[in-house]
């Protein structure tokens, strides 16, 4: 993979699975306005254009001002201002979990990209929307104690044709304070 060895590219599958629990609530933020009726609202990681007093996947805009919108989701009312970080609005905290939520914001040029550890080791995630599984290179995995040279050979399909992969467990992954254990992955060449 092209880049930092220090990028893994986390699915979305993964990262759903490690936030299992608090769908309930919508995650917004405000990233920008056309003019005094239009706001460029980010519903759940997806860009949305909202009218004031209109409706996207039960967000609906109440107000709009210079750098701030005042949104509503299942009757609770928030106030984003204009560069914060996403807020979760509507819904409650996931049950037996503490409370946890993992926000990320999209960054330049879209990417969703957040801190967290891999068996203990701090590792930055590169959000792919579009995986479903873990997937990191050789020297990633080694530097991480993953021993992949056991791990099952296959074969997966990518944009640029099929690449032979390792499949291996890793023994825990921790984005904020969530951390699942024997989460599935795989090792590209």
């Amino acid at each position: 993979m092209p880049g930092s060895a220090a990028r893994l590219v986390w699915a979305a599958g993964a990262l759903a699975a490690l936030l299992a629990g608090a769908a309930s609530a919508q995650v917004v933020a405000l990233q920008g306005s056309m003019g005094t009726h239009r706001a460029l609202l980010l519903i759940d990681g997806q860009p949305h254009t909202v009218a004031v007093g209109a409706s996207v996947k039960g967000v609906t805009l109440r107000s709009l001002g210079a750098d701030e919108a005042e949104v509503e989701v299942a009757g609770q009312r928030q106030r984003l201002r204009l560069g914060a970080s996403p807020s979760r609005v509507g819904g409650a905290a996931a049950p037996g979990g503490g409370g946890s939520t993992i926000l990320l914001a999209a960054g330049p040029g879209g990417h969703f990209v957040g801190d967290g550890r891999i068996n203990g080791q701090a590792v930055r995630f590169l959000v792919d929307t579009g995986a479903t599984t873990i997937a990191m290179g050789q020297q990633q995995a080694s530097r991480l104690g993953v021993a992949w040279q056991q791990g099952q050979r296959a074969v997966t399909q990518t944009a640029n044709g099929p690449v032979p992969v390792y499949l291996v467990t890793l023994n825990s992954v921790q984005v904020g304070d969530v951390e699942v254990a024997n989460v599935a992955a795989v090792v590209l060449p």
